[in-house]
């Protein structure tokens, strides 16, 4: 994948994004991930993670709002949270 040019990205950096995740119900998930999350910002606050089960409560989903610095950082984060095996689905 070739970089994009900061002035061809529709992020500035640096900037709060959110990040949403999708995984199984499980009592750790949110813990879990938020340990994936603090690798690439360690600012990260955990108490800001927004959490939604779904209707059947099979599923939940949570929101990691992140101070994305770059979009290296982003790329990465999203690899790790996407290759993770608790996870579904990473928006």
């Amino acid at each position: 994948m070739s970089a994009i040019p900061p002035e061809e990205s529709l992020i500035q950096y640096p900037s709060d994004f959110p990040i949403k995740v999708m995984g199984k119900t499980h009592p750790e998930l949110a813990q879990t991930l938020t340990q994936v999350v603090l690798q690439f910002d360690a600012g990260f606050n955990p108490a800001t993670v927004e959490m939604r089960p779904s209707r059947s409560g099979n599923y939940i989903g949570l929101t990691f709002t992140v101070r994305a610095t770059s979009r290296e950082q982003l790329d990465n984060l999203y690899r790790a949270l996407h290759a993770h095996p608790m996870v579904s689905v990473v928006l």
